[in-house]
């Protein structure tokens, strides 16, 4: 025992006044999340996992909890895995009559008539980003009821599962689990999982991940997760609210890093003093410990502002937009003489057009990046390396 407090000891005097800062805030960190766990008035599930580096916090993570809306995801998830497999179409007209019109959350219910059509892909966005019951209802009937917990258990995710359609629970395909959990069911672990495959752009593939995040970017629900940061941090997620029960599940799209987050209440009980959801307050304040822990300090923030010229966007112009358009002519600059017809250079003008992205697209595909018609700082670095070869040769 006095040796191994000696070795510890020794090791905290030799250890450098930065490690000791960080392994100080790693656990503090902590210690404010299970406090706020610990006086919430209701049972809780969360897991939090930092993308880049991997520091986590899990409380009750492995263990099963109702999703209410936030289980909209998987089933987006899967509409978008069979329309890679070729076994439905988002381009599909989907009509919409009274009899599919169910109460709660949306728009389609109360703003839409009869016989009004839509894409299959615009009924999963009002599923996302505005949480519309009677857009799910149309999904599902589109993908098959049971074809969402087939995929999650593929997924190792056999606690999430989609067990009726929304305010029908005469179609349950799960009659014991819809009466514990309701329209569907998770872990907070299972949610980590998922969204560290969407952040690595491996939920389904590139592209569907690409579009399964802009729907999750436009969650209009801020009551959660968002309310805890920066309106300027980009937060992709999706919510859920039953009686007694809030949940939210996303991705912090900090400067430099993600950080995925799920919290699954329930059973929650409200202040008699008091209108505010104890569900939303812990999102939230769950929210504002993440950021305070991982948000950039100055000296990275300072560095992430250098990284920034490398963000690309229709309308940009300037020197980094030529610089842009000069790496890409001399990477996509045919290693042949036999003439590309299917390749012309661009006009190295600096005005990031329709032109320079199809280029950074098609470059990225090339390089098996997911084409965003972005740059990252790995791509930025990457191109540079391909334009100094290339100039070399």
């Amino acid at each position: 025992m006095m040796a191994a407090a000696l070795v510890t000891l020794a090791g905290l005097i030799a250890a450098p006044p930065f490690a000791l800062r960080t392994a100080a805030a790693a656990e503090s960190w902590k210690e404010e999340l299970t406090a706020l766990i610990a006086r919430h008035p209701g049972e809780v599930a969360v897991a939090i996992k930092d993308l880049r580096d991997g520091e986590s916090f899990a409380h009750r993570a492995n263990e099963p909890m109702p999703t209410a809306s936030l289980i909209k995801f998987p089933v987006m998830a899967e509409a978008y895995r069979q329309s890679v497999a070729g076994q439905l179409s988002l381009a599909t007209p989907v009509e919409l009559r009274d009899e599919d019109k169910v109460p709660g959350s949306g728009i389609l219910t109360t703003h839409f008539s009869s016989g009004a059509t839509f894409s299959l892909r615009d009924a999963v966005r009002m599923m996302i980003a505005w949480s519309d019951n009677t857009a799910t209802n149309l999904v599902i009937d589109r993908i098959g009821l049971a074809s969402t917990s087939r995929f999650m258990n593929e997924l190792g995710c056999p606690e999430t599962q989609l067990h009726s359609k929304v305010f029908r629970r005469d179609t349950s395909i799960a009659p014991e689990r819809s009466r514990q959990f309701g329209i569907g069911s998770t872990t907070a672990n299972d949610m980590i999982r998922l969204l560290e495959r969407l952040h690595r752009r491996e939920l389904v593939d590139a592209a569907s991940s690409e579009a399964m995040l802009e729907h999750l970017r436009a969650c209009q629900d801020a009551t959660t997760l968002p309310s805890g940061v920066p309106a300027t941090v980009r937060v992709a997620h999706k919510t859920g609210a039953v009686t007694g029960v809030r949940t939210d599940a996303g991705l912090l799209e900090l400067p430099g890093r993600a950080i995925a987050v799920c919290v699954l209440t329930r059973n929650n009980r409200r202040q008699a003093d008091s209108n505010a959801d104890p569900g939303e307050q812990l999102c939230e304040r769950i929210a504002r410990v993440v950021y305070t822990r991982f948000r950039p300090s100055d000296a990275e923030q300072a560095r992430l502002a250098g990284e920034s010229r490398q963000s690309f966007a229709m309308g940009d112009s300037g020197e980094h937009v030529r610089s842009l358009q000069m790496r890409l002519n001399a990477a996509l600059r045919p290693a042949t003489k036999t003439p590309d017809t299917s390749w012309e250079p661009l006009d190295e003008d600096g005005e990031f057009g329709p032109a320079t992205r199809a280029a950074v697209e098609r470059w990225q595909r090339r390089e098996g990046f997911a084409p965003t018609g972005r740059i990252s700082p790995t791509e930025w670095q990457r191109l540079g390396k391909q334009f100094t070869t290339m100039n070399e040769r």
